[in-house]
């Protein structure tokens, strides 16, 4: 879940270089979108409104929706949070309470729900407690509500057509981007599946997004190659519907994700990422074609409306927006990306770094009207399983319109190259991906572009583990900033989410916890205090280790703030992060950001 988002006052004033509160402003964000002929709906979250909201669109029309905030907690990341029923009635899942709200009577439980889809006849969801997974149903005039499978490990996107059901599966004891299953089974309302049977995924398959067509096949995505790619079955037999060798799918951290949509015509559009880039590409008779829009970064969240698909797109020099695409590419944007004030806009070079034997992909935002070398952020990104985006991010505007440069890394166990490189990553945590953010750092110093002494590594939640695994030996980074970071992964798999608790186990090695008396460079440590997947408790110990050795910056603790940081808490800290940089750069003699 992404939790609540703190509402900000905004100053209108104009800068010559977008200040903290600029950033937060801008850090507008559109998830769940969804159609019902021809309108769409999706969840807005607003640094100004202080809540995630149902925001729909028809015919030019836009509304946000009244209601309290919508969220789901399931599976820690969220499920989709809400279901349009007829007539326009709206159900969704608290964000506060993780219940159902609208017309739904069921009594409230200890379960969190999410994944909600409305068959055209009843409400069809995924609930979860520290037992495992439900498989629901919910007959909406009587609100009786029916468990249709139940399993101590995990289920996700339930779709009905017909008679037909199929939904998503996998164990406990592992992640659904390493294994996972889809299945099917004859269903009728008020009734219990029968005959379920398997149809695709395994221990070596990763299989998801289930979706019925109109020619009676199910489609779905699987890594059987290597590469996520578009397949479907029907009777026993499964086909490839288009193979590519790049990534259609996007690793499953929420439920109930659509990386394609289907057009009445039979022709399918999908989403299809090679690196940290996304194209959108139309499927007809097996064959793929581009479609030429303005986005590099496209969430998996695609909708129809009458012969289009509605898609969340982002770029280099684009703010987040909802867009209605035609097959022949034309572009009607239907929500504008939030209004920034980056004035001047640092685009971003891709770059290919040797590290270990692999290729790694690294995303470098040179500073703005400045000459290289210069001062540098590293940054790898969260997850680890997933990749660096390339599209126009605030905070990397806020540091190169100082004077500082900032690289995303993909190190190896990024997504967007394939299962092998995902899959690197295992038991090699705080090894590999620290190695290749090394090399990425070395490289830009050793060309020219980046200053010794003045290199810096900063992280969120796994990113920030590589943070600080990243200063416990010699190397080119002067100072470490962790966000919301893992601390330990192996006492992680006892305090992580259910969902999660696996991830720690599979990718930590032997001597992977940061202790105090490793690290080598100072640090600056940022936690919320209601953060529930990563909980506070090893990060203020890390603190306690660092400051007995001169070597904690800081000890930025974020009241009613969870794992993710928006609002006020972003201002915070953007500017505790560059305060922490002046001072690095100020002891070492070299030249100050402005």
């Amino acid at each position: 879940m992404r939790g609540g988002v703190e509402a900000l006052v905004i100053d209108d004033g104009w800068q010559s270089a977008p200040t903290a509160v600029d950033v937060a402003r801008a850090g507008v964000s559109h998830d769940w979108l969804t159609s019902i002929g021809d309108r769409l709906y999706w969840v807005e979250s607003s640094p100004e409104a202080g809540r995630d909201a149902v925001v729909t669109w028809s015919a030019g029309s836009v509304a946000v929706l009244p209601g309290d905030g919508v969220g789901s907690g399931l599976h820690a990341y969220g499920g989709m949070p809400y279901a349009v029923l007829p007539a326009g009635e709206v159900v969704r899942v608290n964000a506060e309470s993780g219940q159902l709200t609208g017309a739904v009577t069921e009594p409230a439980t200890a379960h969190t729900y999410g994944d909600l889809t409305w068959s055209g006849v009843e409400l069809l969801g995924v609930r979860e407690d520290a037992s495992g997974d439900e498989l629901v149903a919910v007959e909406m005039s009587s609100g009786r509500l029916q468990v249709l499978e139940a399993t101590d490990g995990f289920l996700a996107s339930p779709r009905v057509s017909e008679d037909r059901l199929a939904w998503v599966r996998w164990d406990r004891g592992v992640m659904p981007w390493d294994s996972s299953e889809v299945w099917a089974a004859s269903y009728l309302p008020d009734g219990q599946p029968r005959g379920s049977v398997r149809v695709a995924g395994g221990p070596n398959e990763s299989a998801f997004q289930p979706q019925w067509g109109v020619d009676g096949w199910l489609y779905f995505m699987s890594d059987r190659t290597g590469w996520w790619n578009l397949y479907r079955w029907r009777d026993g037999r499964t086909e490839p519907v288009t193979p590519v060798e790049a990534e259609c799918a996007t690793a499953p951290w929420e439920s109930g994700y659509a990386n394609y949509a289907m057009l009445s015509d039979g022709r399918i559009v999908m989403t299809v990422q090679l690196g940290p880039v996304h194209e959108l590409a139309v499927v007809s008779s097996g064959a793929v074609a581009r479609l030429p829009v303005p986005y590099t970064s496209i969430k998996p969240f695609l909708a129809v409306v009458g012969d289009r698909v509605a898609v969340i797109g982002s770029s280099p020099t684009r703010m987040q927006e909802i867009a209605l695409v035609s097959t022949a590419g034309r572009v009607e944007v239907v929500r504008p990306g939030a209004d920034h004030r980056f004035a001047d806009v640092s685009m971003p070079q891709l770059l290919q770094v040797q590290s270990g034997g692999a290729q790694v992909t690294a995303v470098l935002y040179p500073p703005s009207g400045e000459a290289a070398p210069a001062p540098t952020i590293v940054r790898p990104h969260a997850g680890p399983t997933y990749h660096s985006n390339l599209r126009l991010d605030g905070e990397v505007q806020f540091f190169t319109s100082r004077g500082i440069a900032v690289v995303d890394v993909d190190y190896r166990g990024s997504t967007g190259y394939g299962r092998t490189f995902r899959k690197a990553l295992d038991g090699q945590w705080g090894r590999f991906d620290v190695a290749d953010c090394r090399a990425v750092a070395e490289h830009l110093i050793d060309t020219g572009r980046a200053i010794p002494g003045a290199v810096f590594i900063s992280g969120a939640s796994a990113g920030g583990y590589t943070a600080l695994r990243a200063v416990c030996a010699e190397g080119p980074f002067a100072m470490a900033v962790a966000r919301s970071a893992i601390v330990d992964p192996r006492r992680w798999t006892t305090t992580a989410p259910r969902f999660q608790r696996p991830h720690a186990a599979i990718l930590a090695s032997p001597d992977s916890a940061v202790r105090a008396d490793q690290v080598r460079r100072p640090v600056l440590l940022v936690h919320g205090v209601r953060d529930e997947i990563v909980p506070i408790g090893d990060t203020t110990a890390l603190a306690d280790g660092l400051r007995g050795r001169g070597l904690l910056v800081g000890m930025l603790t974020l009241e009613n703030v969870g794992h993710y940081v928006s609002g006020t808490g972003l201002v915070a800290v953007l500017e505790a992060e560059l305060d922490a940089y002046r001072s690095v750069l100020k002891d070492a003699g070299l030249p100050l950001p402005s």
